[in-house]
């Protein structure tokens, strides 16, 4: 019930952006990736319902990768996985760096950093063209089984649709991303930070750190 819910607030969300009218240069910056979303939505959602991919959480994706053979597909941009990552994960990632300094890219990129980089901490992305065929390549059998996963959920519904279409028949998507994960969820992560919560960045990780930082001083007056 849970994972139907969150299926369906990602698709409301995708669809609710897809209904606004015709965005200018600023706006189409923000949402250029939810033509996308709306589709992998849909997509990934009627393959979850008819059983063709399997929803894992995050509780649960341990064991199925040491019980049931899974392989961990980790489809997050290189910054994010730097922070934190499963040890012996795959990694291809869907959305790679633009790195296009056309005059229009460079304007595209000072909005995004100003509406979303400055607080995120995120790049401005294209999505990787050479996708597929890097995971073809690091997986060549495509009876193998895959766990596909990011940090909320929703690139790694695109990445399973992709891969659905591509011809992989055993596929899993991590439900919710690795932000559901929970300390002890996977035994062995490396890097520096908590895997829960690598997709944070910029200015919010701040507001984080101090949040925790508060946490655990009102826990200590307890």
């Amino acid at each position: 019930m849970a994972i139907q819910l969150k299926l369906n607030h990602l698709h409301s969300h995708a669809l609710n952006h897809e209904k606004q009218p015709k965005p200018g240069l600023f706006t189409s910056v923000l949402q250029g990736s939810h033509k996308f979303q709306v589709k992998a939505a849909s997509n990934v959602q009627q393959l979850l319902q008819s059983g063709a991919i399997k929803p894992i959480p995050a509780k649960d994706a341990a064991m199925a990768m040491s019980s049931e053979g899974f392989m961990l597909l980790d489809i997050r941009p290189s910054w994010e996985r730097e922070k934190a990552r499963v040890s012996g994960s795959l990694h291809v990632s869907l959305f790679v760096q633009d790195l296009d300094n056309s005059p229009l890219t460079l304007l595209k990129k000072w909005v995004h950093f100003g509406y979303i980089g400055l607080w995120t901490g995120q790049n401005f992305t294209t999505l990787n063209p050479d996708f597929l065929q890097q995971v073809e390549t690091a997986v060549p059998d495509k009876d193998t089984k895959l766990l596909v996963a990011c940090g909320e959920g929703l690139r790694s519904m695109m990445a399973a649709s992709k891969l659905y279409e591509k011809g992989y028949r055993k596929l899993g998507w991590l439900a919710g991303g690795f932000n559901r994960a929970a300390d002890g969820d996977f035994p062995d992560v490396e890097g520096p930070e908590e895997l829960q919560y690598a997709t944070i960045g910029g200015v919010s990780y701040y507001f984080l750190k101090l949040l925790i930082l508060l946490q655990a001083v009102g826990k200590s007056k307890d």
